[in-house]
């Protein structure tokens, strides 16, 4: 064959609409290359390396953005700039207006990866405007800083439309390996270095776990399509029912348990958190933020992809599916337990936070429980399972969306906090509040933040947790465990205002330790934080919680399609 001839045959039409839809992690890429070269070439002295990565990023986050309000207007908007973005980026309805696979069947394009990755995008914009203002990195180390963080989030834009179990190793690997190198960006610390190792050795054997359970899987079934897995263990089954007593099913089971080790991992649930702590604590505030937000977005979604490959109609599915359901809520419940209790003691302010993630992780797993529960209704069920489905998915989202900004929040002011008083313990907020103006801000946004992942009203964390608790209720009608497993979620929400309430008595009502300068911070970081915190309020207490709750239905019903 000849080289015009591979050529031809390359350039069909499903390798354009593949290239259109994946435009955004194109640019992404060319963005990691171009800060490589200007490395090599000595051109990072002249444009600084941050304002490199954030002109990439921001067209990568036009391009996806572009192809969200393509697919929700049709491709036809009123909007004359909406329709100039759609002509720039050469969308077309054979191209990102088509939903289905892509590349081969290796990748999925729909609503729901769409507003992920745009989703995703927007917190790479602010967690690099983060590091613009808190000085890390500097300027001799900014390239590498910004290529890995931009790499580790091009494997999260993979994660949110996975079709395959060999795309679902690899999209979990490309997020995991650049955090492994930013967790231990602070060189020349012994705890950030410490933290580094036990990251990559935990993720080292997750990893390797996980490969095992995706060779189990695509070896039992025959094929590593996620669209295909039930299908094909039904038709294996035949008309046997769900038992552990068969040898097919121990191994269908035994490799989804394997390969939800891995995801488990990125989630930091319970019992696969051991790297969390030590590693939130050893890494920078910035480079904590960005793993506690952004590795959870992608891993969710690319949870739902997964879990609900074993979907179907044939009871011997049904079973499966309810059985790995009730499996992750407890799994939920310990999570959120363990968070929670264990951030009681803790003094340091990342540590407690990574510990905060942990629980917060268990509460949004509580929503994948729910989904498995409630589209295994019974027929007799007066449940409508879609609806109810489509209303899950959307609560995990809206979640995801408020904790971005309160996660994101907390992290900053830590951050900035960090440099005017060069320490991250609690000690160092002692009567924080007596500062000058822009230490007041900060304060006052800590505390929305705090109420917010407390689930208090009027914050949207309590919009959001709202959402999760009532579909997992719903699914009690499925199954009365999940009940239960509502009433231990309110009991942690209950728990976890002990230990946010005691850094904001530190902050507020302590008196600064004797000799203690008042502290104070430029504007502008008083200003970004301020930003960052004012969706955490308009997502609970004004109409536009309603927008948010219609875009997440409408990402989650292509889902069900």
């Amino acid at each position: 064959m000849s080289a015009n001839t591979l050529i031809d045959e390359l350039w069909t039409q499903d390798f354009y609409r593949s290239v259109e839809i994946f435009v955004p992690e194109l640019i992404l890429s060319a963005t990691i290359v171009l800060l490589l070269l200007s490395r090599i070439m000595g051109c990072d002295k002249k444009v600084l390396p941050c304002w490199t990565a954030v002109g990439g990023v921001l067209l990568s986050f036009a391009a996806v953005f572009g192809q969200f309000l393509y697919l929700k207007t049709g491709g036809n908007s009123s909007t004359p700039p909406v329709q100039t973005l759609f002509e720039l980026t050469r969308l077309s309805e054979d191209g990102v207006g088509t939903i289905g696979t892509y590349f081969s069947g290796l990748l999925v394009h729909d609503h729901f990866a769409t507003l992920y990755r745009m989703g995703l995008l927007l917190f790479l914009l602010l967690v690099i405007t983060l590091t613009v203002l808190t000085g890390i990195p500097d300027d001799e180390d900014g390239p590498d800083f910004y290529v890995l963080i931009c790499g580790s989030t091009l494997g999260m834009l993979l994660a949110t439309g996975v079709n395959h179990l060999l795309m679902l190793f690899v999209a979990i690997e490309m997020m995991s390996l650049p955090s492994y190198v930013l967790v231990g960006f602070l060189k020349g610390r012994k705890v950030s270095s410490e933290a580094a190792l036990k990251y990559v050795v935990y993720g080292a054997g997750s990893a390797g776990v996980m490969l095992y359970g995706i060779s189990l899987l695509s070896g039992l079934l025959g094929s590593g399509v996620i669209s295909e897995l039930g299908g094909r263990f039904a038709f294996l089954m035949q008309d046997q029912a769900f038992s552990l007593g068969s040898s097919e099913t121990i191994t269908l089971v035994l490799g989804i348990i394997m390969v939800l080790v891995g995801v488990a991992f990125k989630l930091s649930l319970v019992p696969f958190h051991f790297w969390a702590p030590d590693a939130f604590e050893g890494a920078s505030a910035e480079v904590g933020g960005f793993l506690s937000v952004a590795s959870k977005a992608a891993a969710f979604a690319l949870l739902i992809r997964f879990v609900m490959g074993f979907d179907g109609t044939a009871p011997v599915l049904q079973s499966l599916s309810r059985f790995i359901g009730i499996g992750l809520g407890v799994m939920a419940v310990i999570s959120m337990t363990f968070g929670n209790l264990a951030a009681y003691t803790q003094t340091n302010m990342k540590r407690l936070l990574a510990y905060s993630t942990i629980a917060h992780a268990g509460y949004m797993l509580l929503a994948i429980s729910a989904l498995l529960v409630t589209l295994n209704a019974p027929s007799n069920s007066e449940l409508n399972a879609t609806q109810e489905a489509v209303h899950c998915v959307e609560g995990l989202t809206y979640y995801l969306a408020v904790y971005l900004f309160m996660n994101l929040t907390a992290f900053a002011v830590v951050a900035l906090v960090r440099n005017q008083t060069f320490s991250e313990d609690l000690s160092a907020y002692r009567g924080l509040f007596s500062g000058g103006p822009t230490i007041k801000v900060l304060c006052v946004c800590l505390a929305i933040s705090f109420f917010s992942l407390v689930g208090m009203p009027p914050f949207g964390g309590f919009t959001a947790k709202l959402f999760i608790f009532l579909s997992a209720f719903k699914a009690g009608s499925v199954h009365w465990i999940m009940w239960a497993l509502v009433g231990l979620g309110g009991l942690n929400t209950a728990f976890s205002l002990y230990f946010y309430l005691k850094v904001l008595k530190t902050v507020f009502m302590d008196s600064p330790a004797e000799g203690q300068p008042a502290v104070d911070a430029p504007p502008l970081v008083g200003w970004y934080v301020l930003i960052l915190s004012l969706p955490i309020v308009i997502l609970g207490a004004s109409p536009l919680q309603d927008d948010l709750s219609r875009i997440a239905e409408f990402a989650a019903e292509s889902l069900f399609r």
